[in-house]
This record gives C-alpha cells, structure tokens and sequence, in this order.
C-alpha cells in the first residue's frame, strides 16, 4: 500500500479509481464497509482502491482542548486500512486552509484534481465544505460537474444499533471490552513508546512496561488482561493497571503492563497493548505485599481470560 501525505498529487498509478473517504477513527466494522465497498467498486471499474482520512481529526481542530477522544493513533489507522487490501491511502491535512474550502472547491481541488477519482463512497452521515455545508447529497450533484460518481452507504448495525466510533467510546468507557472488541472487529489496542517510570515494579518482582495514554480517549480505569504485540512481531499475554495508581504519589495517568513469562529491555521501543477483558478496579491497597498478593491474583486472572 502507498502512502500520500501533504498537499501533493496522487501519482499516475493511483488515479481513475474508486475512494473511500471519511475520517475512519476506528477503522470499525461500519468504516470496514465503506472501504471494502470502495475496493469493490476499484476491482469492478479496473482502477485502484483508495482510502482518504483527515489528521488530525477535524474535531480536533475546531475544539483544540476537546478531551482525548481517539481510538487509534495515525500510525494504527494506515495499518488497518493496509490490512483491509487497499492500494493506497491518503492523509489530508486538515487546517484553517482546508476547513476554508468550499464543498465544491474541495471536490474540484482534492477528488477531481489531487486524486483523479472515478468513484467515491461515504457513510451516508458524511459532511464536508466549509460550515460542513456539503452532504451526501452534495458530493453526488458536485461529482456529476467533476467527473465522478458518489455512493454514500447506510449505516452498519449490531444489535438493531448503529455501529459507531461514540458507541465504542461508550462502551470502552464502560469496561465493556466485549462490545468494544465486537465493534472494532479486534480489541481496542494501546502504541506507544515505553518509557522509565519510577522502576517500584521491579522491587517486587513485577517489572511493567509504561506507556502514557496520549491521545485515546481513556477506556474504565482498572486492571486489565492484555496480549501485547512486541518489537519483532512476537505477541505476549499480559496484565495491565490503566490509571491514576491510587496507592502512589503524585498520581500519574498510564498504561502499566506486567508481560507474563517474558524478559527484556524495552525503554524507547514500542509496543501496542490490547485491552481484552477489563478485570477489576483499582484499588488502594494496605502495603506493598498486600500489593503484591492482589498482583498475583490480577496474573492468574489474566491468564485465565486469555486462554
């Protein structure tokens, strides 16, 4: 899968295919479909499937001091939209410039000129243009001025419910790592670099690998069972405390994960945790060893969640 990022033109190869365009926070089942409807479009029409999000997300920038609401970092999101068989994705850049734009100057600007589109598909909540002006509705009239033809798909359901990247956040923030899992299609997933923390673990035999939560939205503080995916491509069960630590002073928000039966050096490499079963609160324990008894306890439910 090719890469285009900036304010660049698509290369030759890239043009007179089929797109997918949304901002895709997730990549979830509902975004799934819109994409693989572009793919399919792609194959039927002889050209190439591509899938265009915007960075950052445009709530993002109209509300700068939103709180952390993301389900996937940049990086992740590329690498769903490569595993889902597209031939090449673009990052537009979305600032004061972009969210300037016209719906019919973005049409002419990026999907006719930049991209050399034939087909775009959409959910059929999409909004673009200036005072989000421009709908599904909008993108088809402009695409029959432009050159293109415009599909906007219903939404996915899952339980009579439709799928969405609030309903996640809904459900992460609850605990509910089923639904969460069930939604996405693969449990909601931490990267991030591991970087020193203040090194109490190893003092009682249970070295974490910290990483700081940046820019997701926060899923229920607690103590969860995780596989971790590592440098290399092994993949390693796991415990994990997400939170404050209320038995430590100054609290400090991060994603502590214990990798069971492993060993190494991880400061400065990254790693990517999923949280697969949330198991318990946390809590402020009377002492270290009652600390470590709870760390054994929280392992052994870990490995049982994972089998």
């Amino acid at each position: 899968m090719k890469r285009l990022e900036g304010q660049g033109e698509a290369p030759a190869d890239l043009k007179g295919g089929a797109l997918a365009l949304g901002n895709f926070d997730g990549v979830h089942k509902g975004h799934q479909a819109v994409i693989g409807a572009a793919i399919a479009r792609a194959r039927a029409i002889g050209g190439p499937a591509l899938v265009a999000t915007f960075d950052p997300h445009p709530s993002r920038h109209f509300r700068p001091d939103t709180p952390p609401f993301a389900l996937t970092t940049l990086d992740q999101k590329l690498r769903h939209f490569e595993s889902l068989g597209v031939d090449g994705a673009v990052v537009i850049p979305f600032d004061a410039a972009l969210a300037g734009l016209t719906a019919d100057e973005f049409a002419a600007q990026w999907l006719a000129g930049r991209l050399g589109i034939r087909h775009v598909v959409t959910g059929e909540d999409f909004t673009f243009g200036k005072g989000r002006s421009g709908d599904a509705a909008t993108l088809a009239a402009l695409g029959r001025q432009h050159g293109f033809t415009a599909e906007a798909l219903t939404p996915v359901t899952a339980s009579d419910e439709t799928v969405s990247s609030t309903r996640i956040r809904a459900a992460l923030a609850d605990g509910d790592m089923a639904e969460a899992t069930r939604l996405l299609t693969r449990p909601f997933a931490i990267e991030g670099e591991v970087i020193h923390g203040d090194k109490r673990g190893r003092t009682i035999g249970v070295p974490t690998a910290n990483v700081e939560l940046g820019g997701y939205v926060r899923p229920r503080y607690g103590v969860y069972a995780v596989r971790v995916h590592l440098p290399g491509g092994a993949i390693a069960n796991g415990v994990a405390n997400l939170g404050v630590r209320p038995m430590f002073d100054p609290p400090k928000e991060l994603l502590e994960t214990w990798i069971l039966d492993w060993s190494g050096d991880l400061y400065g490499r990254r790693i990517e945790v999923e949280l697969v079963q949330w198991l318990r609160p946390e809590l402020k324990l009377d002492g270290l060893e009652a600390l470590k008894a709870q760390i054994a306890m929280d392992a052994e439910a870990a490995r049982k969640a994972l089998r």
